[in-house]
């Protein structure tokens, strides 16, 4: 089908509507780098830095030191770590040996990482220390062959590294030590005594898997994402194309998002690499640290997530820290309510959009424009060489017509290959090189395209269909609300009822009349919340997406206890 593909008539002459694309493998940019910016700062980690020549010399012992250990082409290593030089390091070390990179999450339990080891059939991990017991634990159930195991402390300068392990005992009530044998290998070790010689392997770029990246599995077991060298190259380089504004401030990166998030991995670091830019490393989310290292480090470049942005701007002593460094920020995960992009663009003077994507599209599909036209509520217009068509929701897959709500659907080079090991749910959402992504949305007659909701999330109340993002924008706009998530809970008269999940602002009184005669002042009768529960916190995701279905699932179970006990 021809396209008119309005939204090219908004491009800017800088971004071009398609692009040449690199068919090389994905580590290829951290070797130009090292060539080109050898000297130059790649990552700065908690006061400590390491140049691009030294991130490629010790990715290329760890290619040397996974092949010693058997791994060869198409074979599988997890990474289990935060943000921090060592995550870095293996997943460059992976994909130069030849190997698949499998992205754990260290949250896991034991349970979900069980099952990510055998589904994937992942035979080397590195993690951490302090989570080397959790993977002791499920060694015996997996396949899992050899463990490679570093700490935190592994790249703090002095004093810190000293100091680290007594905050470790604190935080975590343990105290670690790992000993070499045959098969746990120390980190230390491996970046003293390995060669920097390892056998280059023949990729082909866009068959050649670089990436399993499993999906949140809100419903059912995780899924893995087949990501090809060829997708994420692409994916990166639109990245690129989208921040053509060049500036010698727009080497510094602030790397929030976790690495093993597609987001973060691909909107930090792998372009961050792609650009020899700086990436400020940071093992975990903590509001007063982030806005010292804005102040300190001064990063021009912030991708993020709303509930980061929300959490910034609702912190006592904002104002007292210098944030003018910051020129971009692209916010992904979940809907950016205008209210935040507003404030945090006064403090700031930089400029914050809202964009979109998915695990299976590498992830960006959709941004809106950061220096021309945008409009405040949509994700913006297709990426180059992307398409996106909207599907009438009861049909046999024809086009909606502008305006109208349907699912939808992406097609480009960063869409991924597949389902690992899963046919099923692989034909299910890819059709003709379509992407159909289970989200809600429409077009506008500008080309421009907005999300409503999840397909699986919009509400039927009495029969009629309430999109949550929609009551979230409304309570967003309240002074005294900081964070708000709405979600369909089972109702035996109404099959289902809108409730609203709500943490006020410090200091700020609200009690459920006053929310209620706001809401009706703001919405029509039938999508006005008929429950309302304040928290101190809202469950979430590692980049900050909160968890409606975690919420659905827990009043469903009270539902149920009640039940019982009648």
């Amino acid at each position: 089908m021809e396209f008119s593909r309005k939204w090219h008539d908004h491009y800017p002459t800088e971004i071009p509507p398609s692009l040449e694309y690199d068919e090389k493998p994905l580590y290829a940019y951290l070797v130009e780098s090292a060539k080109v910016h050898k000297e130059k700062k790649a990552l700065h980690f908690m006061g400590k830095e390491m140049s691009y020549g030294d991130l490629y010399t010790a990715s290329r012992k760890m290619a040397n030191y996974l092949q010693a250990l058997g791994v060869r082409k198409g074979d599988k290593v997890a990474i289990m770590l935060p943000n921090c030089p060592q995550a870095v390091i293996s997943y460059y070390g992976i994909l130069m040996a030849g190997g698949i990179v499998v992205q754990t999450n260290p949250l896991y339990t034991e349970r979900e990482l069980e099952y990510q080891l055998n589904d994937s059939d992942t035979s080397v991990i590195i993690c951490l220390d302090i989570l080397l017991p959790r993977v002791t634990n499920v060694r015996n159930k997996t396949g899992l062959q050899h463990a490679i195991v570093t700490g935190i402390k592994d790249y703090l300068p002095f004093p810190k590294n000293l100091i680290y392990p007594f905050i470790q005992k604190k935080e975590y009530n343990m105290v670690v030590k790992v000993e070499e044998s045959g098969d746990t290998h120390v980190w230390n070790g491996i970046m003293e005594k390995s060669s920097t010689e390892y056998l280059e392997t023949q990729i082909d770029p866009k068959e050649d898997l670089a990436l399993l990246q499993y999906t949140g599995g809100t419903t059912g077991h995780p899924k893995g994402v087949m990501l090809t060298h060829y997708n994420l190259t692409s994916n990166v380089q639109m990245c690129e194309t989208w921040l053509y504004k060049k500036s010698d401030s727009q080497g510094v990166i602030l790397g929030i998002l976790p690495f093993f998030h597609v987001y973060g991995m691909t909107t930090v670091m792998n372009f961050a690499i792609k650009l020899g830019s700086k990436m400020i490393l940071m093992p975990k989310f903590n509001v007063t640290d982030v806005l010292k290292t804005i102040d300190k480090q001064k990063p021009s470049l912030f991708p993020g997530a709303p509930t980061i942005y929300v959490g910034l701007l609702n912190h006592p002593d904002v104002k007292k820290y210098d944030l003018s460094s910051i020129e971009a920020c692209l916010s992904g995960s979940a809907p950016l309510p205008i209210e935040v992009q507003e404030q945090f663009e006064k403090i700031t003077g930089g400029k914050l959009v809202e964009g979109y994507g998915l695990t299976e599209s590498s992830p960006v599909t959709h941004a809106n424009f950061i220096w021309t036209k945008r409009v405040n509520g949509s994700i913006g217009v297709p990426w180059p060489d992307t398409d996106c068509k909207i599907i009438k929701m009861e049909s046999d897959g024809g086009e909606a017509e502008v305006g109208e709500v349907g699912e939808i659907a992406v097609k480009g080079p960063q869409i991924m290959k597949g389902y690992w090991n899963n046919q099923e749910e692989t034909d299910k959402v890819l059709k003709d090189g379509w992407l159909f992504t289970g989200d809600l949305g429409y077009m506008d007659d500008d080309g421009y395209f907005y999300v409503v909701d999840r397909k699986k999330d919009m509400i039927i109340a009495g029969g009629y269909n309430i999109y949550p993002r929609e009551v979230e924008e409304v309570l967003y706009e309240h002074e005294g609300i900081q964070e708000t998530v709405v979600a369909g809970i089972p109702d035996p008269y109404r099959g289902e009822t809108v409730k609203a999940y709500i943490v006020l602002k410090d200091g700020y009184k609200l009690t459920e009349e006053e929310l209620n005669d706001y809401c009706r002042k703001h919405l029509a009768a039938f999508k006005v919340p008929r429950l309302y529960e304040f928290r101190n916190e809202l469950p979430k995701t590692a980049v900050g997406k909160i968890l409606r279905r975690k919420l659905i699932e827990e009043e469903t179970t009270k539902q149920k206890e009640t039940t019982n006990t009648v």
